[in-house]
């Protein structure tokens, strides 16, 4: 269960008799992606300007009928469209789920309204970031407080709906409030890393969208075909993450940028990543970055690249722009800079 003094507090709000309203945040993963489901550490950051907002409105009768509504702004295009249903059904089960336990006055319907800027099938969250917003109002709608394991077992009951084995590390990055070393369902503070604060990430998108699912059963059949593959890649991948956790304490930029891209390339060895992926991987390396990779679940989505200041991510975002990203964020990594309790 996550520590809750990693995690924003779970606060539920009530909008009114049988109204409630959640939110939550995207996030990204640095290093550690598809280990950490095989218990390697990973290390994530919160992208809180990448937010969700849910709305849930509880009506009388209907047992557990009801209706679930995003709004994203994306185009529907065909890579969104396909993205979509594993989420929904995860929403779901998590309704069900919420009113099995909620008793006797869940004999009611609910519809659920889901307003996100984190982009579907991406690697940023999008499925518990909605899965997180929506549990909170669902809370709030009828008049429950949820602590931090009731919230995080809610959502990951989602994410296993929508993504099949599901380590949990997005279940507690969309509701954390600062970069979160995970590994094994627990979390940990990133050590001291205000000598890293000045440095942010570029975020590229492939333009294909992703499936965590597909990637972790790809991954998880080659697996059993080959242990030995499997055992070194975690090894390798679990080595990596531990060594950058402490370049960030030493305020290492470049050897923690170097990590990055070695975490990439042990990605693509074991067939995560994409030749677009790849391609803008090297553009922002190219450009300056002092490292890069794809981040997520892979087999498509987002890239990103550690640049050493907020200057310096002009460079980078034409680069990779000219390579071909779709969208592209910079996120300031002042979040990773831990100040204690």
């Amino acid at each position: 269960m996550p520590d809750p003094h990693s995690l924003s507090p779970a606060r539920t709000h009530r909008t009114g008799i049988g109204r409630g309203a959640g939110r939550a945040h995207g996030k990204a993963i640095l290093l550690g992606e598809h280990a950490v489901v095989y218990g390697a550490p990973a290390l994530v950051i919160p992208l809180p300007q990448l937010t969700v907002t849910a709305t849930a409105t509880r009506f009388p009768g209907g047992g557990h009928t009801g209706r679930i509504s995003f709004t994203t702004g994306e185009p529907a295009d065909s890579a969104t469209e396909s993205v979509r249903l594993p989420a929904v059904d995860g929403l779901h089960h998590l309704v069900e789920k919420f009113l099995d336990r909620a008793g006797p006055q869940a004999r009611s319907g609910v519809d659920i309204v889901v307003e996100s800027a984190v982009p579907r099938g991406r690697g940023l969250g999008s499925s518990a970031a909605c899965a997180r917003a929506a549990a909170l109002a669902l809370a709030g709608a009828f008049g429950r407080h949820l602590d931090a394991g009731e919230l995080y077992d809610l959502v990951q009951s989602s994410e296993r709906v929508a993504h099949g084995r599901a380590s949990g590390i997005d279940a507690v990055a969309t509701g954390a409030v600062s970069a979160l070393v995970f590994r094994s369902g627990t979390v940990h503070p990133v050590p001291d890393a205000r000598a890293a604060a000045r440095a942010a990430l570029v975020i590229g998108d492939s333009g294909t969208g992703s499936s965590t699912k597909e990637a972790v059963e790809q991954l998880a059949r080659r697996f059993a075909r080959e242990p030995a593959r499997r055992a070194s890649f975690v090894t390798a991948v679990a080595d990596l993450t531990s060594a950058a956790v402490r370049d960030l304490g030493h305020g290492d930029l470049r050897a923690f940028g170097g990590r990055l891209t070695a975490n990439h390339r042990v990605l693509r060895e074991a067939g995560i990543s994409t030749g677009r992926i790849d391609t803008l991987v090297e553009a922002a390396l190219a450009a300056g970055a002092l490292g890069a990779k794809i981040t997520g679940g892979g087999l498509g989505g987002c890239m990103i690249a550690l640049v050493p200041d907020l200057r310096a991510t002009g460079t980078v975002v034409r680069e990779l722009r000219a390579a071909g990203a779709t969208q592209l964020w910079v996120a300031p990594m002042g979040g990773l800079a831990h100040h204690g309790d």
